[in-house]
């Protein structure tokens, strides 16, 4: 009877410790299929877009910057990667934005920098994309804090090699600026600015084979009655012909200034009066 009561007692441990591995593994084959499923990232969120890539990680230097406050507007598929309509804007003011675009050659798109607030933080442009990629944007307010949002598109041809069409040389460098002559105290307005310049990335191989030399025009400034307003750096994903749509509220009359610069070093000008009611 002793010795029946024992191997009872056995193989109800047995039992047990067969259940108890048996969860163990189905636990451990759970967690496997979730890394598979989700990345090696914690439970909590995978790793950021800004994260993974160097240029915008460095930028951060360790910040976490806040996911919310910042929005990219952007096609979900773009047919012509050569000319992709972005907008960017923050709900709050706003010291600078970077663009960045995941898988171009290079990752820098434009850096836009809001030096008065009677520019709103908000801008519309038109890029160039390699591939179907994420689009990244880092804003940091004026204490020093980040915000940050990403979206991602579908790009069928790619942009960083198109051929723009081409304005003779008498016509580049020729500013094209809208933005109305009057308007009341403080009331928004739109600005839209754009030069003609073939935007050439340096990636492009000309008829007889050779790499066409990189020019872009790389610096935008605006200001009125002498007051900096904005700066925009402009980098090889801008496209061919860069314009710059802005929404502003101005609050003192003056002379408006717009300036361009390319990288050879040749400028270009435009100024208007602006009147106030």
């Amino acid at each position: 009877m002793k010795h029946l009561r024992r191997e009872q007692a056995l193989t109800a441990v047995t039992r047990e410790r067969f259940v108890l591995t048996r969860t163990v593994i189905v636990a451990l084959l759970a967690g496997v299929a979730l890394l598979a499923l989700f990345g090696p990232a914690d439970a909590a969120a995978a790793e950021r877009p800004w994260q993974r890539l160097p240029a915008a990680s460095a930028l951060l230097d360790g910040a976490q910057p806040t996911v919310t406050g910042l929005t990219l507007e952007l096609p979900l598929v773009s047919d012509d990667g050569a000319a992709v309509a972005l907008t960017v804007a923050a709900d709050r003011p706003v010291d600078v934005i970077h663009l960045f675009a995941t898988r171009n050659p290079a990752p820098e798109i434009a850096v836009f920098r809001f030096l008065d607030a009677q520019v709103h933080p908000r801008v519309a442009t038109r890029v160039r994309l390699n591939e179907s990629q994420q689009v990244i944007a880092l804003a940091r307010t004026a204490d020093g804090h980040w915000l940050a949002t990403s979206r991602e598109i579908r790009i069928t041809v790619s942009g960083c090699l198109a051929r723009a069409d081409a304005p003779g040389a008498d016509a580049e460098m020729t500013p094209r600026v809208r933005a109305p002559s009057r308007l009341g105290r403080g009331e928004t307005a739109e600005l839209l600015a754009m030069i003609t310049h073939p935007m050439e990335t340096g990636l492009r191989e000309a008829a007889d084979g050779t790499r066409v030399t990189r020019r872009l025009v790389s610096r935008f400034e605006l200001s009125l009655a002498d007051t900096p307003l904005f700066k925009a750096e402009l980098y090889a994903a801008v496209s061919a012909n860069p314009f710059l749509r802005l929404q502003w509220a101005p609050t003192t009359p003056g002379e408006l200034q717009l300036r361009w610069v390319e990288d050879g070093g040749r400028e270009a000008l435009d100024r208007s009066d602006i009147t106030l009611r």
